[in-house]
C-alpha cells in the first residue's frame, strides 16, 4: 500500500472575511477608549465645518428678495471646490444606504462620483471674478431688499467692511461688537475665518499623508519582502530623506516658487514617507518567514497579491498608528509657515490668524491668539488621542478586545 505524503505549508493566509472581522474588533476596540471619542468628536466637527464652510459663514446670502426677484447669490458664488465637497457627502451617503452592494463596489462607486464631480465642477462651474460684499449691505440700507435669508454667520472670511471705515480694527468679541469671536487686524470676521480655514488644515493633513502614506508602503514593502540590494539601496533613501529638514525644504520652495497649497502638500509627502517605511520593512522582514506567505509563494501567487493582499493587511498596524501622528504634523507644519507669513496669500489659516495677535505698535490682542491657538491645539491633540488608542487596539499586550 502506497503512502501519501502530505505536506504541510502552515495556517493558510487569512481570508478577507478574517480579515475583515479582525478590522471590526480593531474599531470597536479604538472607538471604545474615550479618548478616541473626544477625538473623532473634534475631528468630525472640524470636517463638518470644512465641508459646509460656504453655507456656515458667507456674505452672500442664501436667499434674497429684492424688487427685481428672488435669487440666491450664495449659490452663483460658489467655487469648484465649493461644489465638489458639497457633492462628495450626499454621494457617500447613497452609496451607505446601499447595503446590498459589496463594499469594494460601493468604493469604486464613490471614486468615480468624485472624479466626475471634480471634472464637471470644473468644467463649468464659474463664479464670478469681482466680488462686491458692500452692495447687500447698501441695498438693504436703501430698502431696495424685502427678506433675505444669511447664512449662521453672515461674513464671508475676505469680507473687510471696506463701506464701514469708521470702525477701529481689529475689534473685540460679542458683545462689543457684532462679531462672536471679534475680527483681525483688516476687519475679517474671526469665526468666519476659522470655519475656512479647516479646510487648509484637513487637506494639507489628509492629503499630504496619504502621499507619504503611498511611498513608503512601496518602498518599504520591497525593502522587506527582497532584502538584500533592494534593502541596502533602500536604506541609503531612508538615511537621505532623514537628512532633509521639512520646514527648511518649504521655507526654500517658498522663496523661490509661487505660494501653492498643493505644492505645500506634496513636499511635505515627499519628506515625510521614512518613518512608514521603516515600520513596513519591519512588520514585512516579520512576516516573510511565516508559514502563510511561504504557501502563497509556493501556489505561485504574483508579487503584487503575496505583498498588498496577503502581508500589509497583516502589517498595518503601525502604519495607521504612525500615520495619525503624521497628519498631526502635516498641519503643525502649514500652520508654522503661515504664522512666519510664507503661507497661502490672502487665505484663511489659523497659523496666519495666530500671527496678527501681536500688532504693529505692540498691542496684543488675546483673542486673536486664543482662538486659533486653541484651534490648531485641539486638533492636534485629538489626532494624537486617536493614534494613542489606536496603537492601543492594536496591541495584543495591552488589548482588551473581545476574543
Amino acid at each position: 500500500m502506497s503512502e501519501v505524503a502530505i505536506v504541510n505549508f502552515g495556517p493558510a493566509p487569512e481570508s478577507p472575511l478574517q480579515r475583515s472581522t479582525y478590522l471590526k474588533r480593531v474599531v470597536r476596540g479604538t472607538i471604545g477608549r474615550i479618548g478616541a471619542r473626544v477625538g473623532l468628536a473634534f475631528i468630525g466637527v472640524t470636517a463638518f465645518c470644512a465641508v459646509f464652510a460656504p453655507l456656515l459663514a458667507n456674505s452672500h446670502p442664501w436667499l434674497i428678495r429684492t424688487q427685481a426677484g428672488l435669487r440666491s447669490p450664495l449659490l452663483v458664488h460658489l467655487t469648484w471646490p465649493d461644489v465638489v465637497l458639497l457633492v462628495l457627502p450626499l454621494v457617500s451617503l447613497v452609496l451607505w444606504r446601499l447595503k446590498r452592494i459589496e463594499a469594494r463596489w460601493r468604493w469604486i462607486a464613490f471614486l468615480v462620483a468624485g472624479i466626475l464631480a471634480t471634472v464637471l465642477s470644473f468644467s463649468f462651474v464659474k463664479p464670478p471674478e469681482t466680488v462686491v460684499y458692500e452692495r447687500y449691505r447698501q441695498m438693504a440700507a436703501a430698502g431696495q431688499v424685502e427678506w433675505t435669508i444669511h447664512a449662521p454667520i453672515p461674513y464671508s472670511p475676505t469680507d473687510r467692511f471696506r463701506d464701514r471705515p469708521q470702525l477701529n480694527h481689529p475689534l473685540p468679541p460679542w458683545p462689543q461688537s457684532p462679531h462672536a469671536l471679534g475680527t483681525e487686524r483688516n476687519g475679517a470676521d474671526i469665526a468666519s475665518r476659522m470655519i475656512h480655514a479647516s479646510r487648509i488644515a484637513m487637506s494639507v493633513g489628509f492629503i499630504s499623508t496619504g502621499i507619504a502614506l503611498v511611498i513608503g508602503i512601496v518602498i518599504g514593502g520591497l525593502m522587506g519582502y527582497f532584502s538584500g540590494i533592494v534593502d541596502i539601496i533602500g536604506m541609503r533613501l531612508v538615511e537621505i530623506f532623514s537628512a532633509i529638514p521639512t520646514l527648511y525644504l518649504l521655507l526654500a520652495f517658498v522663496a523661490f516658487f509661487p505660494r501653492n497649497l498643493y505644492l505645500m502638500m506634496v513636499i511635505i509627502g515627499l519628506t515625510s514617507w521614512v518613518g512608514y517605511a521603516i515600520f513596513v520593512r519591519a512588520e514585512f522582514l516579520r512576516l516573510r518567514q511565516q508559514d502563510f506567505v511561504q504557501a502563497a509563494i509556493a501556489c505561485g501567487l504574483p508579487l503584487r497579491s503575496i505583498l498588498f493582499k496577503h502581508m500589509l493587511p497583516n502589517g498595518v498596524g503601525p502604519v495607521l498608528v504612525s500615520a495619525s501622528f503624521g497628519i498631526a504634523s502635516a498641519i503643525l507644519a502649514e500652520a508654522t509657515l503661515s504664522f512666519l507669513g510664507l503661507g497661502l496669500v490672502d487665505e484663511p489659516s489659523w497659523g496666519q490668524l495666530l500671527s496678527q495677535a501681536v500688532g504693529a505698535g505692540g498691542g496684543f490682542y488675546w483673542w486673536i491668539a486664543l482662538f486659533p491657538g486653541m484651534a490648531i491645539f485641539l486638533t492636534v491633540f485629538a489626532y494624537n488621542l486617536i493614534g494613542e488608542s489606536l496603537r492601543d487596539a492594536i496591541d495584543p499586550h495591552v488589548s482588551r478586545l473581545p476574543g
